[in-house]
């Protein structure tokens, strides 16, 4: 627990470091804080913070900046509520196009990207396991197209090769079928109910539906969550990074491989609103050097995937939420209007 003076000088220090990127002094915090103490008492009071781990001084530098257990502090106990910046409600007025999702979800990496000058990430809308619809046509002997249609109008087409050759007739019949008695259903409800029917089913249906469920179960794998990324080349211009090569690859490479972001924001789709992670508290993108604000989107209700804005740990947290915030509505907007 810090005293209002502590939490008062910790504030401050949070705030210049922030705005100037330059280790705050004694004489510095004086001024800015309005707290009329001598240095003698300033200096003790950061050397109280610095032993519990919530600044550190930089190599011989007389200033202190903060460590990632000090912006989380900062972030959860003293950062206030900023009012909207200027332009910002223009500007998060990009057109978006409901009628092409990828392009909204692209857009929208640009637009948090562009927002906040360092990079946007954007999960796409989970796929449904669901189809609404499904056909057979006959291409030859032995081979057979199906096609599943999905509720939201998304159409997969597979070829699939056949152990016995099927008249256009049985196919006919076999569609009709499966969408009275399946359709709507998803996919894994389908496989577990097929288990128990396959008996009572006439074999060509139970072969062909089987294959539907294969071609089903491909359709999900091909299409589980892809991130989109935007704007990696701005971390370039941030001073933090600047001489710290290893750094800087470290942070491409995750970019890259995407995978540790997927879980990342995975993590946020689970929580409500914005999420801040700092440093490497998340475990899950283990940089002090960065820091991820997320939240999830929804269409309809319902959150389909999940946004945010990797920078620096030095960010002007309050604008960043802003800038997520407002972009998350507009991607839940843009998408439910389809």
């Amino acid at each position: 627990m810090l005293d209002d003076r502590a939490r008062s000088l910790l504030k401050t220090l949070v705030e210049r470091y922030i705005a100037d990127g330059q280790p705050v002094g004694s004489r510095t915090l004086s001024k800015a804080s309005g707290l009329e103490l001598s240095p003698a008492t300033i200096r003790n009071v950061m050397a109280d913070l610095e032993e519990l781990g919530l600044i550190v001084s930089p190599h011989t530098s007389a200033g202190r900046i903060p460590t990632p257990r000090g912006y989380r502090l900062f972030v959860d106990t003293m950062l206030t509520a900023r009012p909207m910046d200027a332009g910002m409600p223009e500007m998060a007025e990009a057109p978006l196009h409901p009628d092409q999702p990828q392009r909204v979800i692209a857009q929208a990496a640009t637009l948090l990207s562009n927002l906040s000058s360092f990079v946007g990430v954007i999960t796409a809308p989970k796929k449904a396991s669901v189809f609404r619809h499904i056909e057979f046509l006959r291409l030859g002997e032995r081979r057979v197209l199906v096609i599943l249609v999905a509720p939201d109008g998304d159409v997969q087409n597979r070829v699939l090769f056949t152990q016995h050759d099927h008249s256009q007739s049985e196919l006919v019949e076999a569609t009709n079928f499966l969408n009275a008695h399946y359709g709507g259903l998803s996919i894994e409800e389908v496989r577990l109910r097929l288990k128990s029917e396959v008996d009572v089913l006439r074999g060509e249906i139970a072969s062909l539906m089987r294959a539907a469920v294969q071609v089903g179960t491909e359709v999900m794998e091909e299409n589980q969550e892809q991130v989109v990324v935007s704007g990696e080349r701005n971390l370039l211009g941030v001073q933090d990074f600047g001489n710290d090569l290893g750094a800087m690859r470290k942070m491409f490479d995750l970019f890259e491989q995407k995978t540790q972001l997927l879980r990342l924001l995975d993590t946020s789709s689970r929580a409500e609103g914005v999420r801040i992670f700092i440093g490497g508290e998340s475990g899950v993108v283990p940089y002090e050097e960065l820091s991820v604000v997320s939240a999830p989107y929804e269409v309809d209700g319902r959150v389909v995937g999940t946004l945010g804005v990797i920078g620096p740990t030095r960010m002007a947290y309050d604008r960043m939420i802003q800038i997520v915030d407002i972009t998350s509505k507009l991607v839940g907007n843009a998408l439910s209007q389809r």
